[in-house]
């Protein structure tokens, strides 16, 4: 398929360049219960829904997410919708070539209720970053020009003040507008904590009067702005930014923050963790291929964010480096807290935000882990070994097994997986071939036993993990080529995917 050989071309490109107890995930305070507050759900990205999903019965409304859509594939990564605890939700729409507004709709009807233009253009990339919004209590942030931040009050009224927030100053702002508007670019989604800190990554294109660098920003509640190099967390001159939509990841307590940086110009990078107070470096892990011992990829055209277990542990996807040598599948790398101990890789991750699953809701399930990962696990065919295979996965972080395509390296045990249900004319010579998971991230509903993840063939379906099946399925388009698309559940338990530039809402 076409986004893969651009993967190709990427590479070369680097390489010439050189229903359960939900007891373990306490992180909803009752005031935001049912919210869906950032990508992947939350500040620690489990993708833990704090609602059952709805039955995928009926659509009952949808709206475009792009109103300048590409013909044949999508190689755009949309941005999240978010849900407010009073249901309305909030959804990025790409306007033109580079423009963006966000639209709030009522989530019973989908009856528009106000919308809001930013001046927040993508980083120039081959999978165009999407816009990367974010909740706090009555507060809606978005990504503005110039690195600023636009700050929407009351989300759920018609009417709401939008004041303006400057990591790096006002007055510096309004002393140069047209300077930063021009070399300042947020590149992540934003990811506020429980006390209404907001940080994200930024870019850096040319001069600023105050010797901006690339780098990891933090907005106080107060509107206190300050900054860090990416260099500078990682202890390594030649780092050049944080990975393009890498949104930050925050501890379970709260004081470590999480998120990659990388080397443009070789694609290489680490995952540091630094105090989320002070943004002073913890600690720093490079990135590397399980298999080979070689830099792992860490490519603008992925979307992978880190994901904070309900242990610390941290996982954050990587492609592998020989490309193709893992069948453009990357590795899921995994590590302890501070990121001293690298521990047990899982066999994918690229462009894929692992998300959290209670070990009980597995029924087959006899290991000792008290929760498991569940993770896109596509095999492409056409790369490398590949067959296209495409599954999704239930993995146990802790215990091992070969890898399926490189037996000598280990890798996380395969819980259950569940092949995909379309065939893929696109791969007549792999007999067996199915369309693509288009998943960066799923959710997972709790309560109902189940995930609730996106595929290429057109359809979103429930895959219950009680007896291992796609127990659910409704189709949303034909079945599209596209980049990578998060999967929610809302505040009264409706479904919300992304297939084919339009976002449906699905439920009973």
């Amino acid at each position: 398929m076409s986004r893969q050989a651009k993967l190709v071309r990427s590479r070369v490109v680097l390489a010439s360049l050189v229903g359960a107890s939900c007891l373990l995930f306490p992180r909803n305070s009752p005031a935001q219960v049912g919210t869906w507050r950032t990508h992947s759900h939350d500040a620690h990205h489990t993708a833990v829904s704090s609602v059952a999903a709805q039955p995928l019965s009926t659509i009952h409304w949808h709206v475009p997410v792009d109103l300048d859509p590409p013909t044949g594939e999508i190689l755009i990564h949309y941005g999240s919708p978010l849900v407010t605890a009073a249901n309305t939700v909030i959804v990025p729409v790409k306007t033109g070539t580079n423009s963006f507004r966000v639209e709030a709709l009522d989530g019973a009807t989908g009856k528009g209720l106000w919308a809001q233009n930013t001046g927040y253009q993508a980083p120039s990339d081959e999978f165009l970053p999407g816009l990367g919004s974010t909740l706090f209590g009555d507060q809606l942030f978005l990504p503005d020009l110039g690195g600023g931040v636009l700050v929407r009050t009351d989300p759920d009224s018609a009417t709401g003040v939008v004041t303006h927030l400057y990591f790096y100053g006002q007055k510096n702002y309004q002393a140069d507008p047209e300077i930063y508007d021009q070399n300042v670019q947020i590149n992540t989604p934003l990811t506020t904590d429980t006390n209404g800190n907001l940080f994200f990554g930024f870019l850096v294109l040319g001069s600023t009067p105050i010797g901006l660098q690339s780098g990891l920003a933090r907005i106080a509640p107060d509107g206190t702005g300050t900054w860090v190099s990416a260099a500078a967390i990682s202890g390594d001159s030649t780092i050049t930014n944080i990975a393009m939509s890498c949104a930050p990841a925050l501890s379970n307590d709260g004081s470590t923050l999480y998120v990659a940086v990388v080397n443009e110009n070789v694609g290489d990078g680490y995952l540091v963790a630094v105090n989320s107070t002070t943004l002073a470096a913890v600690n720093h892990v490079l990135l590397l291929d399980p298999a080979s011992g070689l830099d792992a990829d860490v490519i603008d055209e992925s979307s992978a964010t880190p994901t904070v277990g309900p242990d610390g542990d941290v996982y954050f996807g990587v492609l592998e480096n020989p490309f193709g040598s893992h069948n453009d599948r990357g590795w899921m790398l995994h590590f302890n807290s501070d990121l001293s101990i690298q521990k047990i890789p899982g066999s994918f991750g690229w462009d894929d935000t692992p998300s959290i699953v209670d070990a009980s809701l597995v029924s087959s399930y006899q290991g000792t882990s008290k929760y498991l990962l569940m993770t896109k696990y596509n095999n492409y065919a056409g790369i490398g070994t590949g067959n296209g295979h495409n599954r999704i996965a239930i993995l146990d972080p802790n215990a091992t097994e070969n890898d399926p395509v490189i037996p000598a390296t280990k890798v996380m045990n395969e819980v259950i997986t569940k092949l995909g249900v379309t065939p893929d004319p696109n791969y007549p010579n792999y007999p067996g071939a199915v369309r693509e998971w288009c998943i960066n991230t799923a959710a997972v509903d709790p309560f109902t036993k189940a995930v609730i993840a996106n595929s290429e063939d057109g359809k979103v379906y429930r895959w219950d993990l009680t007896t291992n099946t796609l127990s659910e399925r409704i189709r949303l388009s034909a079945g599209i080529g596209e980049a990578y698309t998060p999967t929610l559940i809302g505040s009264d338990g409706t479904v919300y995917a992304i297939n084919g530039a339009v976002l449906s809402a699905v439920g009973k």
